[in-house]
């Protein structure tokens, strides 16, 4: 499954490179980009306490509209480190009583309702709620933070670049804006420069917990290049900064697993989703299981997920995603096929949403269909296995070897070992074409 929007917490970096990042798409005329100045503050910084210290802080100042605000981002930022999708009722109750102390000029309760909203997959809603909330501060890291987080997954990309640059105009230093300055030039196949940023945002950050996430998405590059010294070398760095991150210990499992270990990888995830059953690792678990014909065990975890998947939704979340590229590999086919169309709908210009509703397409047989629509997926140039195998099992389907060939052999070489169920199965079906 694709990976989730980036969510970073607020740390303290220094970077040498913010100046010109991402002057990227000048050949089609976009002008270079420069940071303006000094990095400017705003009342929309998230809050660093507990919730337990921040419940206290809304009991004694019950008038204070921003210790409301900062309660509704912790509920939001537990609610992802738990994957508890309850606690977004609760993050909105806790906006709402911000705005109800302050009803005008409070952009804190607004970016965090835009906070809440791309949590919850709702992006054109977060989008709308940070133009809300730019209108009384144009000058808040965090709001331009969701703001790029929101058109990244609209598929607004030089937007989104814009916005990424105009948060680096204002937070040179900040660990939030060089995550999301590396995923833009990530997203674009510039994986040297997207390390580079996040080696500086994990050397430089303040925060364990943000050490923890540039390392982690270090491992993701590693391994999206299929270097698993280099992954496995991230992830151990991460769990070094945050020994409790399940989704670093996720990542160390795939590493495992890919290197031979399998019995070690599976006790991995064992451990990791039984911590937090989230449907990412949840699916992955299933995967290996299946890849070791250990297929009860892993229908176990399937069945899980949709029980996750139908918790995220009676909260609020929009999974039709991720539910669609579930069911197309391991579910039914239809319901694949009106999830991605629910999603298309919503951010068909969105590579990950255009490879899902193709790949949906492709399980339903409507691979000539899908075609067009895939090889849109592949048009920024990202460097993933994943897009690159699903490109090419749909070029064949729908009748052109040559492509297909191209495509399955790309994945192959990025990582021939990026899924225990999808790297067999592109090189049996390269190997068919070959002949």
């Amino acid at each position: 499954m694709h990976r989730w929007t980036r969510w970073t917490l607020s740390g303290a970096a220094v970077v040498a490179l913010a100046a010109g990042l991402l002057a990227i798409g000048t050949a089609a005329g976009s002008p270079p980009l420069e940071p303006t100045g000094p990095a400017a503050t705003g009342p929309s910084s998230p809050g660093t306490g507990s919730i337990a210290d921040l419940q206290r802080d809304v009991g004694r100042r019950p008038g204070d509209h921003t210790a409301w605000s900062d309660l509704g981002l912790a509920y939001v930022e537990q609610a992802r480190v738990s994957a508890d999708p309850t606690l977004y009722d609760k993050a909105a109750g806790a906006f709402e009583r911000s705005l109800e102390v302050r009803p005008r000029d409070n952009d804190a309760a607004l970016t965090g309702r835009a906070t809440l909203a791309a949590a919850r997959h709702d992006f054109a809603g977060a989008l709308a709620l940070t133009d809300a909330s730019l209108a009384v501060n144009a000058y808040s890291p965090t709001t331009w933070a969701v703001r790029s987080d929101a058109l990244t997954e609209l598929g607004r990309y030089d937007e989104a670049r814009d916005a990424v640059q105009r948060l680096l105009d204002l937070s040179p230093d900040g660990v939030d804006a060089l995550t999301r300055a590396s995923y833009v030039l990530e997203l674009r196949g510039d994986v040297p420069r997207a390390r580079e940023l996040l080696v500086q945002a994990a050397e430089a950050a303040g925060r364990p917990a943000d050490r923890a996430f540039a390392h982690f998405y270090l491992g993701e590059l590693a391994w999206n290049e299929g270097d698993l010294d280099a992954a496995a070398a991230a992830f151990e760095q991460g769990l070094v900064e945050d020994p409790d991150s399940a989704q670093l210990a996720a990542g160390r499992a795939k590493v495992l697993a890919a290197g031979g270990d399998v019995q070690a990888a599976l006790e991995e995830y064992g451990r990791v989703v039984e911590r937090l059953p989230a449907p990412e690792h949840l699916v992955a678990f299933g995967e290996l299981l299946e890849s070791t014909g250990r297929t009860a065990d892993a229908e176990e975890q399937y069945a899980v997920v949709r029980a996750v998947q139908q918790l995220y939704a009676a909260n609020g979340q929009d999974v039709d995603t991720e539910l669609a590229l579930f069911e197309a590999d391991h579910g039914d086919p239809q319901a694949a096929l009106d999830s991605a169309a629910k999603a298309y709908a919503k951010r068909g210009q969105a590579v990950l949403t255009q490879d899902a509703y193709a790949w949906a397409l492709h399980a339903a047989g409507r691979s000539k269909e899908a075609l067009p629509v895939a090889r849109a997926a592949s048009r920024l140039g990202l460097r993933s296995p994943v897009l690159a195998y699903h490109l090419g099992v749909i070029e064949a389907a729908a009748g052109d070897r040559e492509a297909a060939r191209a495509a399955l052999q790309r994945a192959l070489d990025l990582n021939p070992a990026f899924n225990p169920l999808q790297a067999p199965a592109a090189r049996t079906l390269l190997d068919s074409l070959s002949r």
